[in-house]
């Protein structure tokens, strides 16, 4: 069995006072010290990589990192970073409505193997039947993936728990690893409290980031992160979006998809 931290994270790029919150940013993922890693709202600008910034942070040698650019604003999208094992594969996929999905196969200690996949669906609240959709697309893609010991597939599904995007990852065979290792959902993972001219107000508090499990692995433990303001002002945080964090044990589960 191979134990593995695992963690979601939309980094809302460049807005919302980064120069302010930048090192906060730093700071609270290098605390996580996540082995694999999915980030949503990255900023590939060459003036600020932020996945280069976080695969450094808190290590000796960076994790490597993986691209899906947005089809819409190529200097911005999602990242993968693997910290353990050697990665054979990463690949991507359209969703449709300029959304994009990407996984790596992850070759780990022991023989074993892990699809990661890394996602941000659809974000207007009132268009529940868009998110199902892509989170069919995403389902019937990683089922047709090569085989592995697991898959784990995370992102900023900007569905709460009751929506059908969620209903679609469990009728997949998938489930959540939060509710798996505490019992329940987070009650919140956006908005984190900050305040910012350009903070994003559209929609109600809720869960809208997920660690999915399918195959032989288990959660054993999970938590909320970088879900404290700065020590000198309240309003601010390193996102707008708390990152969900999952111990996992590749090999030590079996649930089928």
């Amino acid at each position: 069995m191979v134990s593995l931290r695992v963690v979601t994270f939309n980094l809302r790029n460049v807005n919302d006072r980064y120069a302010e919150r930048r090192s906060l940013l730093i700071d609270a993922f290098a605390a996580i010290g996540a082995d694999v890693a999915g980030l949503q709202e990255v900023s590939f600008a060459a003036g600020e990589r932020q996945d280069d910034l976080l695969a450094a942070a808190g290590r000796a040698h960076p994790a490597r990192s993986l691209q899906a650019r947005s089809e819409r604003y190529p200097d911005f999208g999602l990242a993968i970073l693997v910290a353990v094992g050697d990665v054979l594969v990463h690949e991507t996929v359209s969703l449709g409505h300029r959304r994009v999905a990407q996984r790596a196969l992850v070759a780990l200690p022991e023989g074993r193997s892990l699809w990661f996949a890394n996602t941000h669906l659809h974000h207007r609240p009132k268009e529940p039947e868009v998110r199902a959709d892509q989170a069919r697309l995403l389902a019937e893609w990683l089922a047709a993936a090569p085989a592995a010991d697991a898959i784990v597939a995370v992102g900023d599904f900007n569905a709460p728990p009751s929506e059908p995007a969620c209903a679609v990852m469990r009728a997949s065979g998938f489930r959540s690893a939060f509710a798996e290792a505490t019992g329940e959902e987070p009650r919140v993972t956006w908005p984190s409290g900050i305040q910012a001219p350009t903070m994003d107000t559209d929609g109600e508090p809720n869960c809208l980031d997920y660690v999915w499990l399918a195959g032989s692995v288990a959660a054993k433990a999970a938590c909320i992160a970088a879900n404290e303001p700065a020590a000198d002002d309240a309003t601010l945080y390193p996102s707008d979006h708390f990152a969900v964090v999952i111990d996992v044990v590749v090999g030590g589960g079996s649930g089928a998809r």
